[in-house]
């Protein structure tokens, strides 16, 4: 068999991992061959290639990114794209596919497989927002990346008696701003899931000064005040039909700022939580969908995304993991606040 991976949306470390885990065990158990797509669906959808056997996939384990190249193509959004990708994996031989990416990417492979392309997901979002897994890779490195920012940023906050507003990525779903929060000893986290009140926040912050400690606010880029609006940006759309967000942080420590007459500043993490080397939670995670992701292609189980349920490798059907996003549940977030104000 004739196997083709892929790699879409944003990047994200474990990636290589996954790639690495399917070709090694794909070639040595099974004896298929691989090819790379490049750039996501752009790949399969223009023809761009690489090669993919064993010697290309030696010492990637601890890279960040991927080797394959990423992207926000969306076929749906192209004329004649469906048929285009059909007809390029024709041309390469290529008999199934490794989809390895977030709801976006998944999404398309689970159309992709409606229209009769034999494809198998892997779910990747250092959001974790993606349901039907208890985590997706890249969270665990997202998270740990965020804290070590945190734990930082208390010292310097404490020598100028400042407020710093952290924020971290989280368009639809507050996992890394909840985790990172609680993990570095935040003293305020909000999320997308729940509209905050910019009063409240200030309470926060002053009860924070009282006690001579200086407070960090954790804010997710998708968060949102009472009766306002999400920042943006801008108002442009990608082909999923995104925008793009930031700017949350700066507006909440300009109105801090205001409230309390305290000076606030920011530090947006970006992309900075994409990069570098995964974390060993990440790594074993990666190898293990990668493992299972052959196995299903191995088996003819296509439509399947792997999955992580307690500490098990599953299968379920790929639109599970893409019908809804899995969004923090409120009684999550109760438990952090018991800390706010302190």
């Amino acid at each position: 068999m004739r196997i083709g991976v892929l790699t879409g949306g944003g990047d994200c470390p474990g990636l290589n991992a996954v790639i690495r885990a399917v070709v090694r065990k794909g070639v040595t158990a099974y004896g298929h061959e691989f090819v790379g797509f490049r750039d996501g669906w752009k790949g399969p959808l223009e023809g761009l290639t690489k090669p993919l056997g064993i010697a290309e996939v030696r010492g990637i384990l601890p890279r960040g990114g991927t080797i394959l190249g990423s992207s926000r193509t969306n076929p749906f959004k192209i004329e004649g794209g469906v048929e285009k990708i059909k007809a390029n994996l024709a041309e390469q031989g290529v008999d199934a596919l490794v989809a390895i990416g977030g709801e976006d990417t998944l999404g398309v492979a689970t159309k992709l497989h409606d229209l009769g392309v034999n494809v198998v997901g892997v779910p990747k979002t250092i959001d974790n927002d993606l349901n039907g897994t208890d985590y997706t890779f890249g969270f665990d490195t997202a998270v740990n990346i965020a804290m070590e920012a945190i734990d930082r940023l208390h010292t310097t906050a404490e020598s100028h008696h400042r407020t710093l507003v952290v924020e971290v990525m989280g368009r639809h779903a507050g996992w890394i701003a909840l985790h990172a929060g609680l993990a570095g000893g935040a003293n305020v986290i909000l999320l997308p899931e729940r509209k905050f009140d910019v009063e409240q926040v200030a309470t926060y912050v002053t009860k924070r000064f009282q006690v001579e400690y200086a407070p960090i606010v954790v804010v997710a880029e998708g968060a949102q005040p009472l009766d306002g609006q999400m920042v943006l940006h801008n108002q442009e759309l990608d082909s999923f039909g995104h925008v793009r967000l930031g700017g949350i942080g700066q507006w909440l420590a300009e109105q801090i700022e205001e409230k309390t007459g305290k000076e606030a500043r920011t530090v947006v993490l970006g992309h900075i939580q994409r990069g570098g080397t995964p974390t060993a939670f990440d790594r074993v995670l990666s190898t293990r969908f990668g493992l299972q992701a052959i196995d299903a292609v191995n088996d003819g189980d296509f439509g399947k995304m792997v999955a992580l349920r307690g500490t098990d490798i599953v299968r379920i059907p790929l639109i599970e993991g893409t019908g809804e996003l899995k969004t923090v549940p409120l009684e999550r977030y109760e438990e952090a606040e018991v800390f706010f104000g302190n």
